[in-house]
């Protein structure tokens, strides 16, 4: 028999058996992210940045709890996150809100974030690579580097020409000039377009084009990925136009730090392939997997470098060809030597469409160190590096790919700082699915994650009493101080 329902039914006043531990499911990612991440440590993390007098602020933990269902959830504003937050009955049980409790405004967030900066993300993020590590997720010998675009905040219709009347007339030009002055030579990155155009709406933001596609306003993301589980050990946010060559010494450091490990081996594509960055792996005795920059290797069908042989008794250079290359010039930041042949015999070779298009003749680079940059790309054509270039390319496009969930495509803020926390934010709950999915116990985990932390503290802080006392700085001079936080 079919049943009706009642009109005008009168809706129940009191829920006395209502439980919202009860309505949200067993197998919910939230339950499984709230079973496994300890949020209480932003207490002590951000407690300095906090006074006290004043009105009671919302609790640090559910301001990183709300934070973190902005980006797992895709929200598109902190205004649509509040205004949704009292019909998601798993949204409230997971910041440990009750039905009647009364909402923030959706300025908390914004705030927070100001007061915090990106530091206290940042913690976040390491915290739960710790946890990673503890899990027996990472093995920390192999790493695998890439950095991909994300579109910024801001339209190219904000982008001012500094050098026209009509940007000086805009009521922020001094400001933007100073702005543009500041940055650093490869902090804004290369390109004829960043030196003298800037974005009114987010100056952070550089120019970026992509084959055929028209320039966009661009940040740069840059990750470290463990190979054994995936997880993210490293990340770095910059300019949408900075060389990702530049950040391999940083994410090899970052992941040092991160995981206690040492790198044995470095992954990377050909964009990293520079004589720096070989320079760089040779110095710390590590296994460089990374192909050769296309300077190198030759380009449009050209003659590569390894195509011309370097006589050592008169310091030359010889072209396949047989016509020498004398050095010219020596370049202090790149440490290279250049050697070129002459202009009017390269324009009558009867090679020189193969060789070089340059009206001056052909150049060849030598490196100060050329001798290890060479036994360095040796080893980069080895059969094990070709290996792990191929598992590179498909494990650093998962990375990437599984982010695209949790809107990393597009910049949620504007300034350089805020789309860090996002990146940070980002990468954490990656990270914590992937211990969603191989952790099963978690008390283990997080208390030995606590235990490691606490034990570091520690070491800094004896460390440092230590060194200072035996300066004579402390009126103790010479005597052995702990000094124990209160966890």
């Amino acid at each position: 028999m079919m049943g009706r329902q009642a009109q005008g039914r009168q809706l129940k006043m009191f829920y006395p058996g209502l439980c919202l531990e009860r309505r949200v499911r067993a197998q919910h990612p939230l339950r499984q992210v709230k079973r496994l991440v300890d949020f209480d440590f932003i207490y002590q993390e951000v407690a300095p940045t906090y006074g006290v007098n004043g009105n009671v602020s919302v609790p640090p933990p559910v301001i990183l709890k709300l934070m973190l269902l902005l980006v797992f959830s895709n929200v598109r504003s902190e205004r649509e996150l509040m205004a949704t937050l009292p019909e998601r009955l798993d949204w409230l049980w997971f910041i440990d809100f009750d039905v009647d409790d009364d909402i923030p405004d959706h300025s908390v967030l914004s705030k927070a974030r100001s007061r915090w900066g990106a530091a206290a993300f940042k913690h976040f993020f390491e915290r739960i690579v710790c946890q990673c590590v503890a899990a027996g997720l990472v093995d920390g010998s192999k790493i695998f580097m890439d950095s991909s675009l994300i579109a910024a905040d801001a339209s190219n219709n904000s982008i001012l020409d500094m050098n026209s009347l009509k940007s000086q007339l805009n009521r922020h030009y001094r400001e933007l000039e100073a702005r543009l002055a500041e940055l650093p030579q490869d902090g804004k990155g290369s390109g004829r377009l960043n030196r003298t155009h800037l974005s009114s709406t987010d100056p952070d933001a550089s120019l970026v084009s992509q084959g055929k596609v028209r320039s966009q306003l661009s940040f740069k993301v840059h990750r470290a990925v463990d190979g054994k589980a995936e997880v993210i050990t490293a990340t770095a946010v910059t300019s949408g136009a900075v060389n990702e060559g530049h950040l391999l010494p940083g994410l090899i450091d970052q992941h040092t730090e991160n995981t206690a490990s040492q790198v044995e081996v470095v992954v990377a594509d050909s964009q990293y392939g520079t004589a720096k960055n070989y320079l760089e792996c040779h110095d710390r005795g590590l296994k460089a997997h990374i192909p050769l920059f296309h300077e190198v290797r030759g380009r449009n069908g050209r003659f590569a470098d390894a195509a011309f042989t370097y006589d050592p008794k008169d310091d030359v250079y010889l072209c396949p060809a047989r016509q020498r290359l004398k050095r010219t010039r020596y370049d202090r930041n790149r440490q290279t030597f250049q050697y070129q042949g002459k202009a009017k015999i390269c324009q009558a070779c009867a090679l020189k469409d193969k060789c070089t298009g340059a009206k001056t003749g052909r150049t060849i680079n030598r490196h100060l160190r050329h001798e290890e940059v060479q036994l360095m790309r040796e080893r980069s054509q080895s059969s094990g590096s070709k290996t792990d270039i191929k598992t590179r390319q498909h494990l650093m496009e998962r990375s990437f790919a599984r982010a695209v969930r949790y809107g990393f495509k597009r910049a949620r803020w504007r300034s350089l700082w805020r789309v860090k926390i996002q990146e940070y934010l980002t990468a954490a709950i990656q990270n914590i699915m992937i211990l969603v999915r191989n952790v099963k116990e978690p008390g283990t985990v997080i208390a030995l994650t606590i235990k490691q932390a606490k034990d570091k503290w520690l070491n800094l802080q004896e460390t440092y009493v230590t060194i200072t006392a035996s300066r004579g700085c402390f009126p103790w001079a010479g005597c052995f101080c702990i000094i124990v936080p209160s966890w």
